[in-house]
């Protein structure tokens, strides 16, 4: 049966989830594998692992439990080892890495930030900083509408307004937030979103950052950005290496 990763700590963490529920059906037990400086916090794998919604909140349930008592490095759900001694191989190969890790996020937490158009906003938008959109659609409604010619070309003028506003405004999202945050991940692009960025934000200075937030608002009110979080930093751990030497331990 292969080993499910929910994190890594430092060895002398002081409150770990160990024999708690994890994930599974039923669900397995959690345990400590410890090697070194390090710990990671474990539990049998299910055969069908598959990103159901209990397992996700097991998940969860278990790493926050485990960051109460200090910094955790987050796994992402699915994270596994073939055995528990090739998890402890991978500690002891990369222990340097993993207390580098420790030290910098200590005392953070990751704020993902989705952005995305209000449609009429926007619309009203790129009209108004367009003449060329501005010209084409004021002739159009001069002659009742346009061809049919016409309309094709102002549709595709205002679609390619509102491609390179999308554009502009993920690069201004970026630049208005990092300054407040530790580190910036850009997450992978999907329809509907024109950003989709998670910020490491140490907790001290998350008041600072979520009025950052709130400043782009207000004075971009044709987007709409959705925060979430505090949340573990999973986007700024590395996935659980595969050992070197498979057989170590």
């Amino acid at each position: 049966m292969s080993t499910y990763v929910y994190g890594i700590v430092h060895g002398s963490h002081p409150s770990l989830p160990e024999n708690n529920p994890g994930i599974g059906d039923p669900p397995q037990p959690v345990r400590i594998l410890r090697e070194g400086n390090l710990a990671a916090i474990v539990s049998d794998a299910p055969e069908d692992l598959r990103p159901k919604r209990r397992d996700l909140l097991a998940h969860q349930k278990v790493l926050a439990e485990a960051s109460s008592g200090g910094v955790v490095l987050p796994m992402r759900f699915g994270n596994l080892a073939p055995t528990d001694q090739a998890v402890k191989a991978v500690l002891a190969e990369r222990t340097d890495t993993y207390l580098e890790q420790l030290r910098d996020l200590e005392d953070t937490a990751e704020y993902n930030i989705k952005a995305s158009h209000r449609e009429e906003a926007v619309l009203r938008l790129v009209m108004e900083q367009n003449e060329g959109i501005q010209a084409l659609a004021e002739e159009n409604r001069k002659s009742g509408g346009g061809t049919q010619e016409q309309k094709v070309q102002l549709g595709e003028m205002v679609a390619a307004a509102v491609q390179e506003q999308e554009q502009t405004d993920a690069t201004l999202l970026r630049q208005e937030l990092q300054p407040a945050a530790a580190a910036v991940s850009v997450g992978p692009q999907s329809t509907g979103w024109l950003a989709n960025l998670s910020f490491l934000v140490d907790r001290s200075n998350a008041e600072a950052w979520l009025a950052a937030v709130d400043k782009v608002r207000q004075e971009q009110p044709h987007m709409e950005i959705r925060v979430n979080g505090p949340l573990p930093p999973y986007s700024f751990v590395e996935p659980l290496a595969q050992p070197q030497h498979p057989n170590a331990g």
